[in-house]
């Protein structure tokens, strides 16, 4: 038998994350809050809990992500269930919703939005929560992904918020989508193959598919770029994240595809990860 104080004070991990375990496991098996975890520190442990706790130490050691290990993320003031069959939702990738919510402003709270490629349902679900009176479209070409897209609409209530469709891209919406919508939203793969990132850290756990396109990091990119102007009402936005490097290259294949006011937007690092741009009226 062992407490949280002696388990959290020998253990390997950095402080934050061994807490994030620690608290998941207080849930899990004593239905307490994460504050317990100060407040019942003292709480003698039994050897189920113990034998996941170092089990749980493991595997992060051996670098699995803690939003796998845990089964959740915060994402823009919603939680999320999240499994390895989907991208784990990044704190950068809230500044998509956020452009997304200046332009419903403009529309007085009104729109309808596609969301591409939608994983977890994150950036869909974080909309739709936040604006209520919107219409939301997810797509993925995922079954897996949709199925927990879909858990989580139904566990934040917002199943009857969004329309969940399957497919790669724009082939998963019908021809009844044609200049429907007034945002496009996309989290693509844009990691090229080569990049070493895909072999270090958290990204070695999540899907290799939604990361990387296998071939130049931007062959998604350019399909959600010259297909917009066929689903965007006039006026109507699309804003894609790209990485670090490749602001340039998105912001010059929306001006070839005719897009206009093409805007670069910067992450909280002063780094270009989106671009945005306007369908001609």
């Amino acid at each position: 038998m062992s407490d949280c104080r002696s388990l959290l004070r020998t253990s390997t991990l950095a402080q934050n994350e061994a807490r994030i375990l620690m608290a998941f496991l207080f849930d899990k098996h004593l239905n307490l809050p994460r504050s317990a975890i100060q407040t019942h520190d003292d709480i003698q442990l039994d050897n189920k809990f113990i034998t996941e706790w170092e089990s749980l130490q493991s595997r992060r050691m051996n670098g699995e992500p803690i939003a796998y290990l845990i089964g959740r993320r915060a994402f823009h003031n919603i939680e999320l269930q999240v499994a390895p069959g989907v991208l784990i939702p990044r704190p950068e990738t809230e500044q998509l919703v956020d452009i997304a919510l200046l332009e419903i402003k403009k529309l007085n709270g009104q729109g309808k939005i596609l969301d591409l490629g939608t994983g977890s349902g994150a950036i869909a679900l974080a909309l739709a929560h936040a604006a209520p009176q919107i219409g939301v479209t997810a797509t993925d070409s995922s079954p897996a992904a949709l199925v927990i897209a879909k858990k989580n609409a139904d566990l934040l209530n917002l199943s009857d918020r969004i329309e969940f469709t399957l497919g790669e891209w724009y082939e998963a919406l019908t021809p009844a989508a044609a200049h429907a919508f007034d945002v496009i939203l996309s989290n693509p793969p844009y990691i090229h193959p080569a990049d070493t990132h895909l072999t270090a850290g958290d990204l070695r756990f999540e899907p290799q598919s939604a990361l990387t396109d296998g071939i130049d990091g931007l062959t998604c990119i350019r399909t959600i770029i010259s297909g917009s102007k066929g689903l965007l009402k006039s006026g109507g936005l699309i804003a894609l994240e790209h990485g670090y490097e490749q602001a340039d290259a998105v912001a010059d294949l929306m001006d070839k595809a005719g897009l206009t006011e093409i805007t670069k937007h910067l992450d909280l690092s002063g780094h270009s990860r989106m671009v945005s741009a306007r369908n001609p009226i």
